[in-house]
């Protein structure tokens, strides 16, 4: 500075934090039931390192049927909102997420229900 050549060595060192979504239960596991008839689960969705607000949206599967037509059997709901908030202390608050499935039309299904983050996590 002030016409000094000298060289300055300038070290910074930090920790990569990418937010994540952590779930109890882990998976899921719908309990079979007649046709007609709903069944569903709750899961508990613990966000982790946001750094900022966010909020949860779903990609729900589609699945093709016997007969060639296609449909979602699947519904979600987040009864206290899917918005992650975070508090003065960095932590963010956890959702509740209930899932449910109900078909008219006897099926299995083997696959995931998406839940992302406004920064695509």
């Amino acid at each position: 500075l002030n016409n000094n050549l000298a060289r300055y060595i300038l070290t910074l060192s930090g920790t990569l934090r990418s937010p994540k979504m952590d779930f109890h239960p882990p998976f899921l596991m719908l309990m079979p039931v007649p046709l007609g008839v709903e069944t569903e689960a709750v899961v508990t969705i613990i966000p982790q390192d946001f750094l900022r607000d966010s909020q949860i949206r779903v990609k729900l599967p589609e699945l093709e049927l016997a007969d060639g037509t296609r449909t979602c059997p699947f519904s979600v709901e987040f009864p206290e909102g899917k918005n992650i908030v975070l508090s003065s202390d960095g932590t963010a608050n956890e959702l509740t997420c209930r899932i449910s499935f109900s078909s008219s039309k006897p099926m299995s299904f083997l696959g995931e229900v998406l839940l992302i983050d406004q920064e695509e996590n």
